[in-house]
């Protein structure tokens, strides 16, 4: 499998849509809004913030899982696709939800989970129930194990969340799980499955929704025999290498048949693929004009802070999307890594997975994810925004064992299980907690730190110079200055040494100036001052960047 077999000759990006430039903020359900006061994050409560979203400057919104489930994974071990968790709230509360955004001007992205279903899931009790040979263990990957009495795996493969790859069951056979033992993945080979999803795309279509994030979208097609990976092979969930289970060519076929799906259904609705791949190539094959819309850009995500890597990351990324006439995306923090006001300033800022973060100088975390967050804001294409970023919220890094629910928390290898400290509740008013995050009285399924009350929306809203008004400005600029409006009209300016600078073409130009070294550098005046992450220094005429600082200019 390589890049130049199947890479598209470039293409001219077809006209501007909405989601091509779009800002869409993403919403962890359990974490967002507590509407009835058991300390979990519901869809009424998000309803019931809509209006902050829409204030804040935002074009979407992405909501994680929050259908039938367990909960071994928080909601990404799916029971049943077609219906809301008692936790979350009702279908009924998600059709107010979307129609609630959609009278905003806010569109609804939700998470679709194909790769695996729950072991709740109808099909895998009666895989389980039916016994070997069942037609339903057919949806699954159900195989005999190896050794004398087939007592040890069927090959080798590892579980992202640790150990075996497969859980033997009581009458011998083994099933796939590439995540926990409550995640069967789904065999994709087989007709019921691929009918099943498109019946579940159409479902969630008719209610109005307006996308899906597909999780781990390079991993529903697996190699044909499920061969070893063998001791020197290299691969991983976060495309480290090829490997036998993720990015094989089938998973493009599927992603045809849905796209077919969401054209049929006006007003441009979208698919977004969480899709991890050796190379920003193969990201791309994601995102053919007859595949999804977006991939996420993890590359960006994962890159340290200085000048040649960023530089080197964004001019990558643009020339990859370019080629099949996508949009780039940009994201620097999710549900799964540590938040980036703590992750850039450590010393393995390169990092992606949730890694334990250090104890880091909370001031200096702040005053470089303000720059990054305005860097990425004024790149061309696509932003994604998690909550609570607007807010500067730090990782939270001393969570007691005893309260921690990521699954692999407790495993000895794979993920290392630290993905609870960017899931803490976002504060939103008061002096304690739970900031306001449900009614009196209620408190919060992750505790949330004493140093929170500052950060809260009702401590920044409307304060100079707040985090939270830097979002609100950055964003308000970002849909009025003409050359934002384009999603691939990027070039770079010379810049002093430490400083990264672009500008954007337009009816008026714009220029990024972002010092990413440790000294103040004098930039001079390049034009209209819009916006700055954080005090500058110098005269007018001659404007000093502080180390860790961006400013955007109308030139």
């Amino acid at each position: 499998m390589t890049d130049a077999l199947i890479a598209p000759p470039a293409v001219e990006a077809p006209p501007a849509s909405w989601w091509r430039n779009a800002v869409i903020y993403q919403i962890y359900p359990r974490s967002f809004a507590d509407s009835n006061g058991d300390g979990i994050g519901d869809l009424p409560g998000i309803t019931g913030r809509l209006p902050y979203l829409r204030d804040l400057g935002v074009d979407a919104v992405w909501l994680s899982p929050f259908y039938s489930s367990p909960q071994a994974d928080a909601g990404y071990d799916v029971a049943d696709y077609r219906t809301v968790d008692p936790i979350f709230g009702t279908v009924a509360d998600a059709s107010e939800l979307i129609t609630g955004a959609h009278a905003l001007g806010l569109r609804v992205i939700v998470d679709l989970v194909p790769n695996h279903s729950s072991e709740e899931h109808e099909w895998f009790r009666k895989a389980l129930a039916g016994g070997p040979g069942s037609p339903f263990r057919e949806r699954y990957h159900f195989r005999t194990g190896k050794g004398d009495n087939g007592e040890l795996p069927p090959n080798d493969w590892p579980s992202i969340f640790g150990g075996p790859a497969w859980t033997r069951v009581a009458d011998g056979e083994w099933y796939l799980h590439l995540f926990a033992a409550e995640q069967p993945d789904f065999n994709w080979e087989h007709p019921a499955v691929r009918d099943e999803f498109k019946t579940i795309l159409r479902f969630w279509l008719d209610l109005g929704v307006d996308g899906f994030r597909v999780d781990v979208a390079h991993g529903l097609v697996k190699e044909d025999g499920l061969p070893d990976v063998g001791s020197h092979a290299e691969w991983h969930l976060l495309g480290v290498g090829e490997s036998p289970c993720f990015d094989r060519d089938g998973v493009h076929e599927i992603y045809r048949d849905w796209r077919r799906i969401l054209d049929e259904y006006p007003g441009e609705r979208i698919a977004v693929a969480e899709a991890w791949a050796p190379s920003l190539a193969r990201v791309s094959h994601y995102v053919r004009g007859d595949e999804l819309h977006q991939a996420f850009n993890f590359s960006y995500l994962g890159t340290a802070w200085n000048v040649h890597e960023q530089w080197q990351i964004i001019d990558e990324s643009l020339a990859a999307m370019r080629t099949v006439g996508a949009p780039t995306t940009w994201t620097l923090s999710n549900h799964d890594v540590v938040r980036h006001t703590t992750r850039l300033m450590q010393a393995g800022e390169g990092e992606v997975a949730g890694r334990k973060p250090a104890e880091v100088d909370q001031e200096a975390g702040l005053r470089r994810a303000r720059a990054a967050s305005a860097l990425m804001l004024a790149l061309p294409g696509s932003a994604y925004v998690y909550q609570g970023e607007e807010l500067g919220l730090p990782e939270v890094i001393d969570l007691p064992p005893e309260v921690r629910q990521d699954p692999a928390f407790h495993r000895a290898t794979g993920q290392d299980g630290y993905r609870d400290g960017c899931r803490v509740p976002i504060p939103w008013s008061g002096t304690a907690a739970p900031y306001g995050f449900g009614p009196d009285g209620g408190g919060s399924w992750l505790p949330q730190p004493d140093s929170w009350a500052g950060l809260s929306v009702a401590a920044q809203a409307g304060v100079d110079g707040s985090t939270l008004e830097l979002y609100r400005a950055a964003l308000a600029v970002r849909k009025a200055h003409p050359a934002l409006a384009g999603t691939d009209n990027l070039r770079w300016v010379p810049a002093p040494a430490g400083v990264l600078a672009f500008e954007r073409d337009g009816a008026e130009n714009f220029r990024c100036t972002v010092n990413m070294g440790d000294q103040p550098v004098a930039v001079g005046r390049p034009g209209e001052l819009l916006l700055a992450s954080g005090p500058l220094d110098g005269t007018p005429d001659n404007v000093v960047l502080p180390p860790d600082t961006t400013a955007w200019w109308s030139i």
